[in-house]
């Protein structure tokens, strides 16, 4: 198990315009990371070299965020409806009214997680039953743990009670800790915290023997070596699939370890290192985001960053993740998200 003995000492958060900033950053970074990313996704490096050399910035024509965003904007508004209060009960009915209950879109569900999940719910099964399928152990869950982060900002552990709560819906075992990992680093980068106590956060809620603690150890150890190195000791040579939780986040917190929280090397290392380098972006971009704030992403990829178009979650169209960037920080009035979700016209908090 996870040892409190361990916990690193996380600084308090600052005050409310700091957390703003660091909030606008976390969000706007994942989506940034995620754009970059997407599409390098399920490439080696030497594939992606071999197309574009080094990315360096967007290499497609229009980026956009994939289903990594949706998804956080997705579990970024249930916490804004419900905060502390959450319970499996609260996301399994959101996954019903937001997602399994509606027309989805052209990604229909998105990953093999998400897709497991709503073949589930459809049948009538409940949490934690519904995460009971093949691929419980993807990063689904991490590339949606963010906002979990920015909402308990200075308090990993909370983030970490929270994040798991949502992912009971969808994830176990090590898909449970990667989103766990990464809710509790952007907590503490959220309060300031340097890169070494982030990343000894996220080790300190996860089990000390799992998969995800192995693989978190082993990229921290290397990460001063560069992205070379942190692949090399995460990634399982010759395995297909690139979703698997344990090395995804390893991936992101190694990029973000190796750039000692600098913002655009978290996300431009973590994109050239492929395997799912949207998801991976993400998360190191969520973490350099909330350690650097928004002023430290750059304006051009900023401006790039448009409301989500719905084309994996339809009920998220309309959504900005700067707009749930700021009903997850305090002083926020969140009543207008107890009502049903329609994005096109609901006013922004």
């Amino acid at each position: 198990m996870a040892s409190i003995a361990r916990t690193p000492s996380v600084p308090a958060p600052g005050a409310a315009g700091e957390l703003r900033e660091r909030a606008r950053g976390a969000l706007l970074g994942l989506a940034v990371g995620d754009a970059l990313g997407a599409p390098a996704e399920n490439m080696k490096p030497s594939e992606i070299r071999a197309r574009w050399g080094r990315i360096t910035g967007f290499v497609a024509e229009h980026p956009c965020g994939t289903d990594d965003t949706e998804y956080a904007i997705f579990s970024g508004l249930l916490l804004a409806r419900h905060g502390s209060a959450l319970t499996p009960a609260h996301v399994e009915a959101a996954w019903h009214e937001w997602i399994a209950d509606r027309a989805e879109g052209p990604f229909r569900g998105a990953g093999f997680s998400e897709r497991g999940t709503l073949e589930n719910l459809r049948r009538g099964l409940a949490a934690p039953i519904s995460a009971q399928h093949r691929h419980a152990w993807s990063d689904g869950l991490a590339m949606r743990a963010a906002p979990f982060g920015v909402f308990a900002a200075g308090r990993p552990a909370e983030a970490a009670r929270l994040v798991a709560i949502d992912g009971s819906v969808s994830h176990d075992g090590e898909g449970i800790y990667g989103g766990q990992a990464v809710a509790a680093g952007v907590a503490a980068a959220m309060a300031g915290a340097p890169t070494p106590v982030v990343v000894a956060s996220a080790l300190a809620v996860v089990p000390d023997d799992s998969w995800t603690a192995r693989s978190l150890r082993r990229a921290a150890a290397v990460a001063h070596e560069g992205e070379r190195a942190v692949r090399s000791a995460v990634v399982i040579g010759g395995y297909p699939w690139t979703d698997l939780a344990p090395e995804a986040v390893a991936l992101a917190f190694g990029a973000y370890a190796a750039a000692d929280g600098d913002f655009v090397q978290a996300v431009l290392t973590a994109v050239n290192m492929g395997r799912d380098a949207d998801t991976t972006a993400a998360v190191a971009g969520a973490l350099a985001g909330a350690t650097q704030g928004e002023g430290a992403i750059p304006p051009d990829w900023a401006a790039a960053i448009a409301p989500a178009r719905g084309s994996c979650l339809p009920s998220m169209a309309g959504h900005h993740v700067l707009e749930v960037a700021e009903l997850l920080v305090p002083g926020d009035d969140r009543k207008w998200l107890s009502g049903a979700l329609t994005p096109a016209k609901e006013p922004l908090g």
